[in-house]
């Protein structure tokens, strides 16, 4: 590392930044020029915007178990987790061993296969909400066609939604109005804040098809909502006949039911994606049996849901391994239990430091944020000094811990106490160099 920055002017907090990106840029020649020649055939040599970080990704050759190793030999502990999708690590034998199989089989069937049924079963096994459910490639698709679904359903078209929410490239609301957004008519509201949100509401009662809420905001920094914020949701659907819909896309694996399991809330419909196709492309929406039904293609008028991959047989095989095989009950709520305790670690280590930072989350999802004070939505969690954000990335990638750029971590299950305890001290000792910039 360098040496201690004393001064936490924003002079000083610049220098450290530049520092630390002048030891990275040199630390990955081969990233760099691998990234440069990207340029030339992908705008900004990127094709998936939150795998970009300034100031420029390394590039990733191999993961085995819990590890990562980079076009330039460096290994990394995976922090990131494929932003919560990588739940199983990179080789585990039961998955690999099923996606071998499936594609020794055959690729492409298009028919139905023996292992979505199977998969189907365990998902309505372990969410009680979920009646029935279909799947589809991502969860961008999946909350698309909950929505669709709703407004179906209701035969209304307003849809309530969240400012910091993500729910897919074509639903983001961190900024409201991303021209690439699917056209809906939204109704926007603040995250974790009952009193308004039901004013509105009350409001647009008549209008509304959906509220469409994550249980924790993901892309906005791992922002818990709080259980009465999601009970007065739950209350005024019920009044007002709105289908509630839950994304929980990252948060289903906060146990074998989800996190609406833990809070004892339940949704209309629930959104799925990530880990739950066992690392395979994913996505799935369920829930109440009058509300799927609408798709079933027996009924003299049906919803038609169509898409090539929706069962493709690596996803199909390999998820029905994962969820009867790997993350059973029990390995859910260790992982879950097992997060919630690093999490508090982390924040004990900036307490007992005296520093201005915190890490925020649910159970093995988490996201560290420059402020010290509560936060309860995407205003909140808006650090005054973001360059903080980089120096701490840049120098935890340069000691081997691979986080997201924006302080988001997803642990594993294939990660050991060796690990943790590296990242800890680790960021400890960051602290201990570069700590009065957040003071």
């Amino acid at each position: 590392m360098a040496p201690a920055v004393p001064d936490k002017s924003h002079n000083a907090l610049q220098s450290a930044v530049q520092d630390v990106q002048d030891r990275y840029i040199a630390a990955n020649p081969k990233s760099l020029a691998r990234w440069e020649g990207a340029r030339e055939s992908m705008p900004g040599g990127n094709t998936r915007t939150v795998l970009h970080v300034d100031p420029f990704p390394v590039a990733i050759v191999k993961g085995d178990g819990a590890r990562l190793h980079d076009l330039d030999g460096h290994d990394y502990r995976d922090f990131l987790g494929e932003y919560s999708a990588g739940l199983y690590g990179h080789s585990n034998p039961i998955i690999q061993a099923a996606i071998k199989e499936a594609v020794e089989g055959g690729i492409a069937l298009g028919a139905p296969n023996r292992w979505e049924a199977q998969l189907s079963e365990l998902i309505c096994a372990r969410f009680h909400s979920i009646d029935l459910v279909r799947f589809t490639n991502s969860g961008t698709e999946a909350n698309m066609m909950a929505l669709g679904a709703a407004r179906a359903f209701t035969k209304r078209e307003k849809v309530l939604v969240f400012d910091g929410g993500y729910h897919g490239g074509v639903l983001y609301f961190g900024n409201r109005n991303s021209p690439v957004n699917a056209p809906f008519d939204y109704v926007f509201a603040g995250f974790n804040d009952a009193e308004g949100t039901t004013a509105l509401i009350e409001a647009h009662a008549e209008e509304l098809a959906a509220i469409l809420v994550e249980p924790m905001q993901g892309s906005a920094g791992c922002i818990p909502a709080t259980p009465e914020f999601l009970q007065s949701l739950r209350d005024a659907a019920d009044k007002h006949g709105i289908v509630l819909i839950f994304d929980e896309v990252m948060t289903s694996r906060s146990s074998s039911g989800g996190l609406q399991q833990k809070l004892g809330i339940l949704p209309d419909l629930t959104t799925l994606g990530k880990y739950l196709g066992g690392g395979c492309s994913f996505g799935a929406f369920g829930g109440r049996q009058e509300i799927m039904a609408l798709f079933d293609p027996t009924a003299p008028q049906f919803l038609a849901h169509a898409g090539t991959f929706n069962n493709n047989v690596m996803t199909m095989a390999a998820g029905s391994a994962a969820l009867s095989q790997v993350f059973t009950a029990e390995a859910a709520d260790a992982l879950y239990d097992r997060g919630e305790a690093f999490r508090a670690r982390l924040n004990d280590i900036a307490a007992a430091k005296g520093r201005a930072i915190q890490v925020t989350g649910t159970g093995s999802i988490m996201c560290f944020h420059g402020i010290a004070g509560p936060i309860r939505d995407l205003t909140d969690a808006k650090d005054p000094l973001p360059a903080r954000g980089k120096l701490l990335h840049l120098e935890l990638m340069l000691q081997g811990h691979f986080i997201a750029q924006r302080g988001y971590i997803s642990l594993n299950l294939e990660m050991t106490e060796e690990d943790l305890n590296a990242f800890a001290d680790t960021f400890a000792a960051i602290l201990d160099q570069h700590g009065s910039f957040w003071a």
